[in-house]
Parts: C-alpha cells; sequence; structure tokens
C-alpha cells in the first residue's frame, strides 16, 4: 500500500497526528535497517493489527480475513507453492469449481494474482490478512509436506527400496524413489518458482537435521523453503537423474545440465554437486534460452562508455576483453555486442562452455573437454570456418590466450572475458599467462570491467543526502576527493557545486513490491580502457596494472566506483550497493 494514502488515512482516523508520524518516520530511520512502515506502526503500539487491517480495508476496499478460523484444505493450499506463498505473502484457503479465494498481505500485487490465475485457470477473489493470519497460513505447509514425504519411507513402500532379488540396494531404490510422483512434483516446484522469481542460482543445502533452498535473487541469496532431512536423498537423486548424472556417486563433485520448456520459457538449467558434511549440496545455475538481447543502454551504460564500445567493436579487427567476477554479466554484455553486430553480411563463430544464450544467424559450439575439445581446439577450427568476428567465452590457459591474439591480429575481431577485477588488471594479467608484449600492445583494442548491482525499487524510492560522517567513512575505501571533480566533467552535477553534501541521492525504504527489500532488478557498472598509444607503450614496457589504471584515469576513463556514484545521483542504486560489490 502507498504509505502515503496510508498516513492520510490514519490522520483522517485520528489515530495519528502529522507531528507524531513525523516523529515516528524520523524514528524509524535511525534504524539500522529500517523496518517497514506498518510493521513498525505494529511494534510500537501506536495502533493493533486488527486496527490496521481496518483501516487497510476500508481504503482497500478488500474484505479482512482471519485465517486463524478457516478450514484450508491440503490440495487447496497446494495450489499456490510454499515459495511463492512465502516471498509473496499469499495463501490459497478456499475453491470453487470457478473461482480461488486468496489471502493476501498485499492485495494491489497485480503481478501474484495474474501468475495463480495462469496457473490455475480460475477466477480470483482477494482478501486482506495480517501477519498472524500469514503465518498461520504458511505453517500448514510444513506439515503437509512432511506427510507427502513421509510415506516413501514407511514399511509399505519396501518394494521401492528392494531389488529384483529382495536384497537391500541404496542406489536401485534412490533410482526408484527419484521417479516418485512426490519427489518430482517438489524438484518441478523448486524449479518452476525459480523462474517466476526471477532466480540466478537454486541452492539446495544439506544441513544436520534438515534441507534448506535458497534462491539467488538480484545476487543476494533468499531462504525459501526448508524441507524435512528425509526427503534430501530422493531430492539429489532426482536433479541426478534429470541432468545425467551417476546417481551411485556421492563421494565426488558431478557437474551436469539439463533444459525446461514451459507456458512460453525455455531454460537451461547447469547443475554441480559436491559432497559436504551432511550430504551433498547441489547449485543449479538457470538460463533463461528465450531471453531477448538488451541494449547497452538496458545494461546501464553511460553515454561515454557507450561511445568508446562503438568506436572498438567499428574497428576492423583486434580484441575487446570484458572482465569480472563470476555472474557479473559479462557473457550478456558480450552477447548484446554480438547482436548489435549480427548482420547478414558477417560470419559470427563463438566457443562457449556452455552456449548461453542463442543468438540466430551466429555459429556457436560447445566444449566438451571430455572429448578433447577445449578452447584452443575448438578456436583453431573456427577459424579455418572463415569468420569475421570470433567470440571465446573466457580466457583460461596460454593455448587459448595466444590462439585468441593471433585471431585478432590476422584480421579478425575477437570478444573474450577474463577474471580480472579491474580492466587495467587485464593487461597484466595476459602477461602473467605468457602471452608476449608486443601481441597485447597491438591486439587489444579495450578493456571492459564490470559489476552488477541492484537497482532501488521505484515504488519505495526516497531522497537521501549525505553528511561528513558517510564522507569520512566512505573516504577509507574510495579516494572520495576525486569525485566531485569527475562529476562535474562528466556533466552529472552543476560547475558551481561546491561539496558533495549538496547532492542528492537515493534508497529504497521497503515494500510489498520488491519484498521490504528496497530493491528490484539489477544494472551494471563499469570501467573501459582504451588500450591508446601511451598504453600499449606500458604494456611493453610491462609496467603495473596501478601505473596503466592512472594513465587511463589522466586520458579520461571513469573508474567502476565513480561510474556507480553517477548512477546513484541518477536514482539507479545505492551508496551502499556501491560499496558492496566495488573498491579503488
Amino acid at each position: 500500500m502507498d504509505k502515503q494514502q496510508l498516513n492520510l488515512a490514519l490522520k483522517e482516523n485520528k489515530v495519528l497526528s502529522a507531528d507524531k508520524i513525523e516523529t515516528l518516520e524520523k524514528e524509524r530511520m535511525q534504524l539500522k535497517v529500517p523496518t517497514p512502515w506498518e510493521d513498525f506502526l505494529v511494534e510500537k503500539k501506536v495502533l493493533n493489527e486488527a486496527k490496521l487491517l481496518q483501516i487497510k480495508s476500508a481504503l482497500l476496499g478488500v474484505p479482512v480475513l482471519d485465517l486463524t478460523t478457516q478450514q484450508i484444505a491440503q490440495d487447496v493450499l497446494n495450489l499456490v507453492p510454499e515459495p511463492i506463498a512465502h516471498r509473496h505473502q499469499v495463501i490459497s484457503f478456499a475453491k470453487t469449481k470457478d473461482d480461488l479465494s486468496l489471502a493476501m498481505t498485499d492485495p494491489e500485487d497485480i503481478q501474484t494474482k495474474e501468475f495463480i490465475q495462469k496457473k490455475t485457470g480460475l477466477n480470483i477473489k482477494t482478501f486482506l490478512i495480517g501477519k498472524t493470519s500469514l503465518d498461520f497460513g504458511l505453517s500448514k505447509y510444513h506439515s503437509s509436506l512432511e506427510k507427502e514425504i513421509k510415506h516413501l519411507f514407511t514399511p509399505e513402500s519396501k518394494p521401492l527400496v528392494s531389488s529384483p532379488e529382495g536384497e537391500s540396494s541404496a542406489d536401485d531404490s534412490l533410482k526408484k524413489m527419484a521417479e516418485e510422483i512426490p519427489v518430482i512434483r517438489v524438484v518441478d516446484t523448486l524449479l518452476e518458482y525459480a523462474v517466476f522469481e526471477k532466480a540466478s542460482d537454486i541452492h539446495i543445502e544439506p544441513q544436520e537435521s534438515s534441507v534448506v533452498v535458497r534462491y539467488r535473487i538480484d545476487g543476494v541469496l533468499h531462504d525459501v523453503m526448508t524441507l524435512p532431512k528425509v526427503i534430501q536423498a530422493a531430492i539429489v537423486a532426482r536433479i541426478k537423474v534429470l541432468s545425467n548424472l551417476k546417481i551411485d556417486e556421492h563421494r565426488l563433485p558431478q557437474d551436469g545440465r539439463f533444459k525446461i520448456e514451459k507456458d512460453g520459457y525455455k531454460f537451461s538449467l547447469r547443475v554441480s554437486t559436491i559432497p559436504i558434511f551432511d550430504g551433498e549440496k547441489v547449485v543449479i545455475r538457470l538460463l533463461d534460452e528465450s531471453a531477448k538481447a538488451m541494449t547497452l543502454e538496458e545494461l546501464g551504460f553511460e553515454q561515454a562508455s557507450l561511445d568508446t564500445i562503438s568506436r572498438n567493436i567499428k574497428k576492423p579487427h583486434g580484441m575487446l576483453l570484458v572482465t569480472g567476477p563470476t555472474g557479473s554479466g559479462k557473457s550478456t554484455t558480450l552477447y548484446t555486442v554480438l547482436s548489435m553486430l549480427n548482420t547478414k553480411s558477417v560470419n559470427i563463430s563463438t566457443i562457449e562452455d556452455p552456449v548461453e544464450y542463442r543468438i540466430v544467424g551466429a555459429n556457436q559450439m560447445q566444449v566438451n573437454p571430455k572429448i578433447g575439445l577445449t578452447f584452443d581446439i575448438g578456436l583453431r577450427a573456427l577459424l579455418r570456418q572463415d569468420p569475421n568476428i570470433i567470440m571465446i567465452g573466457e580466457i583460461r590457459d596460454r593455448e587459448t590466450a595466444e590462439e585468441a591474439v593471433h585471431a585478432a591480429m590476422t584480421g579478425h575481431i575477437v570478444f573474450s572475458t577474463l577474471h580480472t577485477n579491474s580492466s587495467a588488471a587485464a593487461l597484466p594479467r595476459l602477461l602473467d599467462i605468457g602471452v608476449e608484449p608486443y601481441l597485447i600492445a597491438s591486439t587489444v583494442n579495450a578493456v571492459l570491467a564490470q559489476r552488477l548491482v541492484r537497482v532501488i525499487c521505484k515504488d519505495c524510492q526516497a531522497e537521501m543526502k549525505i553528511d561528513d560522517a558517510v564522507i569520512d567513512s566512505l573516504s577509507k575505501q574510495f579516494h572520495m576527493d576525486k569525485l566531485l571533480p569527475i562529476l562535474i566533467r562528466e556533466g552529472q552535477v552543476p560547475a558551481k557545486t561546491k561539496t558533495l553534501k549538496d547532492l542528492k541521492f537515493y534508497k529504497g525504504q521497503g515494500c510489498d513490491k520488491c519484498g521490504h527489500t528496497g530493491y528490484k532488478g539489477r544494472m551494471g557498472l563499469h570501467e573501459i580502457l582504451e588500450v591508446t598509444h601511451t598504453v600499449a607503450q606500458m604494456i611493453m614496457a610491462h609496467k603495473s596494472a596501478q601505473e596503466i589504471q592512472e594513465q587511463g584515469e589522466k586520458e579520461g576513463m571513469v573508474l567502476m566506483w565513480e561510474d556507480g556514484f553517477i548512477k546513484a545521483l541518477k536514482g539507479i542504486t545505492t551508496i551502499e550497493e556501491i560499496v558492496r560489490v566495488s573498491k579503488e
């Protein structure tokens, strides 16, 4: 609910005066992690939950419901699976032939209602509930799941855990268990709602007495479900069956992959298992094959960086490198650049591990080390295929690096990724791998470094200013005295600005739309180093990454953290996010 609407209703109902609201808001914002406004009012005993629901009900025109007085059938409850119920605070409690009744803490969450309507094919009736009712509804899931799973391990299910000869065989029983309907349903639910939540990874983590399931959403892990320990082996076995891994191997890490295609989405899933103290941990990476290519502007590139990239990808040959840690969006950036260059007049060939997105018209090869198809061997083969543009998923070793450099020297445009923390560090890294300095200096056109930051939720965005204490704290990590001149040079603030304290920054206060995180979605921070004549000479002289970076700054390069502050000024992200992902 809109906070201003609620405050207006509180004043009209004579629950709070304007002065009292202002005092309470100041008190709330002094908390290290500000509590959502409605929860704060209840915590402070300004009004009880029943009164709050009554006011919200009148404002929204939605009836209030007490779930603790309802009999909820298990099949009706399960129409909204537990991850969705938890994250979006919605409980399915009653059903007729045509209608489904939903109890929600946010009846205005249209996206969730539409999703459930599409999945069930029923008309949705909405009711308003408070935290007490929600907790009661969520508690129903644990008891039901426990009952549903435990039947696999009852005496009646002994045929499942016996070999045809009647002798116990743990691995045979696991394979059969993996094909059981309840296990299939649990795994399908985890996958389906990871897609709905736009999660990039699913973590299935065995604990001493339970199994915790977490989703990485917008780069941050969230607990979504706790499963009984008794189902752990069956879930791992089911995922191994799907990804063609060895079910009877529990002591060694394994890697596999599979695909899911349903309701208009198509995902490629990479599976990794490792043995840990309490069992096998599984991590699944989700890659959306149906995702449309974004533009560089949508990825968060500022105009100066756009100009630099455009200039360098139009050169007839040479190499553009993208650097950053795992999960920083390197592949997405490269696919976007390839999409810009993808015309009928050029031959684009790629070698990747794995092929993450499909590009219509490009020839995409996937490495397979088991049969000897490595990056360097695949790249050698690609060069015999008359390519104009080559994309190499990652440069990991000397052989691949040398093949890439030679391809760039012989008239090809080459794109690749490298694991370094800054753009300048990529050049000495190539030297460390074993590439000759003159080859690096003559073939690398530019190096782009990037990180992903969370974007402020537009529904609860609020202005803020920074004071001397904040600036002093930031100065321990960044050269804050350099920031204002750069913001002025880049045209982000007026030339007459005297101090950073005069500038407006932003934060998300947290609302139901963003799961009270204050963030929704992600965007890139970037720095791009052009290999100019001076930088090329520094590479030949084996200069350090720090010296190369200082030269880049003299030539106008905006560092990643500086790009972050430009985005913070625009209300795209917060100072906390810049601190989280970047350093001087």
